[in-house]
């Protein structure tokens, strides 16, 4: 953990206090006492977390809110969507080798401010693709970016949880979660007042520079800590093994969340058939029952175990997949998407968690090494399901990654990883 302390100066009406020798002093009076200033700074620290995780979360469902009406746009099929989709895991790809070493090297504060920036400045490239190649080059960017932003983002968690006591991760991916639903509510009103994509991605970028512009100046400037040896680490030839089975369970776990996103509106429009707007209630009530369940991931961990959580999270992702092909109606349909929600809400946060607790190499490599094979998953999935569909059906290619939750139930119950 690390230290925390704090420096006064003595002067007659206020001292500087500091969390750490790297982040900004605040000021406070006399009559106020150690504890109230440090609580007090370290909930806005906390704060500016998880707006970051939510501005990363909100460009993202941004995006996902407007895929049907971008499929409608260039008129594409779903294999077509489908493997334009898949430019986002290529970019992320392209990033996996770096974007770890990027924040090493220059630490999750900077990489977070840029990352974040980058990552929502490539949503108005989105709005302004009108062939199909412009949207894969701004997808590719989208998906190169994104990874940077996901790994300095959560790093800077990792970062803020130690200087807590009790488990907060699952908060922050709650937040991120949070932006989703907000996301879908923000692309529900837009479709109401048939406004077009790309003024759309402008506001929700505008909206990303607010967050980043009044909550800078309070994430933690530590750099992440080196372990020797390390400074040459690299996943492809020296793969750790922990990290890799944590990335795989990781990996089936946001292949059902990424499907969610990418599919669940296309799902009600073309199986479903449902009316009007009612076309993103899936979305949202995935969206809704996700962020429920990662806002209370710490306290069904500290309570149950990881291990139980995530046995259990398998079983609720693969039943609400299946009820959703065998009860193709809009109230049995709403329900299994929640449960899908809930079930995938507690994956990520254990995961990342585990993966941020360890100490063979530095925590933005590790991050990189998990997140890159889970992020291939969430990823990689809606391409899949195009393909699935294009042969089959929708449905079918929904039944076929139901099979993913009970993959996680049987690697979970054969590792010891877990308690």
């Amino acid at each position: 953990m690390n230290n925390l302390y704090f420096c006064g100066l003595n002067h007659t009406q206020s001292q500087k206090v500091y969390l750490s020798p790297l982040m900004p002093p605040i000021q406070t009076k006399d009559n106020k006492s150690y504890r109230t200033v440090k609580n007090a700074y370290l909930q806005r620290v906390r704060l500016a977390t998880s707006l970051f995780f939510f501005g990363m979360g909100f460009s993202f469902a941004t995006w996902a809110s407007r895929i049907p009406d971008i499929k409608s746009m260039l008129q594409l099929s779903e294999a077509a969507l489908g493997t334009l989709l898949f430019a986002l895991p290529m970019g992320q790809l392209v990033a996996m080798p770096f974007s770890g070493k990027l924040v090493t090297r220059y630490g999750s504060w900077t990489t977070t401010l840029l990352g974040l920036l980058l990552y929502a400045g490539c949503l108005p490239l989105l709005g302004l693709a009108q062939v199909q190649w412009q949207l894969a080059a701004a997808l590719f960017l989208f998906g190169l970016t994104g990874n940077v932003c996901n790994i300095a983002v959560n790093t800077q968690g990792v970062q803020t949880q130690h200087y807590f006591s009790k488990p907060i991760m699952g908060s922050f991916h709650g937040s991120w979660s949070l932006a989703g639903f907000f996301g879908a509510l923000v692309g529900l009103g837009m479709l109401a007042f048939k406004l077009a994509p790309l003024p759309h991605f402008c506001i929700a970028f505008s909206l990303v520079v607010v967050i980043v512009l009044t909550n800078a100046k309070y994430l933690i400037k530590i750099r992440p800590k080196t372990v020797a040896g390390t400074s040459t680490y690299s996943f492809f030839k020296r793969p750790d093994t922990t990290l890799l089975l944590l990335g795989v369970i990781c990996f089936f776990g946001m292949s059902s969340e990424g499907i969610m996103f990418d599919w669940s509106g296309v799902y009600f429009k073309e199986i479903i058939k449902a009316p009007g707007a009612l076309v993103a209630l899936g979305y949202t009530s995935f969206m809704i029952s996700m962020a429920f369940g990662r806002f209370l991931s710490d306290v069904l961990v500290a309570r149950y175990g990881t291990r139980k959580v995530l046995l259990i999270s398998g079983t609720v992702i693969s039943s609400g997949l299946y009820t959703a092909v065998l009860l193709p109606y809009l109230v049995p349909c709403t329900l299994a998407f929640m449960m899908v929600g809930l079930g995938v809400s507690n994956v990520v946060p254990i995961i990342f968690n585990a993966a941020g607790r360890q100490d063979k190499v530095p925590t933005g490599i590790a991050l990189t090494v998990v997140s890159s094979i889970s992020f291939l998953g969430f990823l990689m999935g809606p391409p899949l399901i195009g393909y699935i569909a294009e042969v089959t059906s929708l449905r079918y290619s929904f039944a076929f990654i139901g099979l993913f939750g009970v993959v996680i139930s049987i690697l979970v119950s054969r590792l010891k990883l877990f308690t």
